[in-house]
């Protein structure tokens, strides 16, 4: 039987440089791959990782923008659910690095250890863990 190991959230951004940058200088991640461009120095697609996690990036077009969940409903708040074994250090890295936080770190209502940040284009990821009993 075939196990899955991952997900890859693809965002749709309006600044692909901006993201990138985002991404690597506060959030931690490796830029794994760009192109697109084909060799003209305007890539339009990336990856991003950071230990078992990828992020796929994209600018379509300047009429195409972000749509975090969040702006079409309120209830839907997460962009993307990352897993960590130890939120509490993960926060205390974010902030440190001046990262935006969305939501405090905390015991939430919905059983996680878990806070949420907000990236340079308005998606909302979660960072957590399921608390302990």
């Amino acid at each position: 039987m075939s196990m899955l190991h991952g997900i890859a959230p693809f965002f749709v951004v309006d600044d692909l440089q901006m993201s990138l940058d985002f991404y690597r200088s506060k959030l931690g991640f490796e830029i794994t791959y760009t192109g697109g461009g084909n060799g003209q120095g305007s890539d339009f697609f990336a990856m991003v990782q950071r230990d078992g996690v990828m992020l796929m990036l994209k600018h379509i077009a300047p009429e195409i923008h972000p749509q975090p969940n969040h702006s079409r409903h309120k209830w839907a708040r997460w962009d993307a659910y990352i897993h960590t074994s130890d939120p509490d250090s993960l926060y205390g890295e974010y902030l440190g690095a001046g990262v935006p936080i969305h939501s405090e770190l905390a015991d939430t209502s919905d059983g996680l250890r878990a806070f949420e940040i907000i990236d340079n284009s308005g998606y909302v990821l979660c960072f957590g863990r399921p608390r302990e009993k």
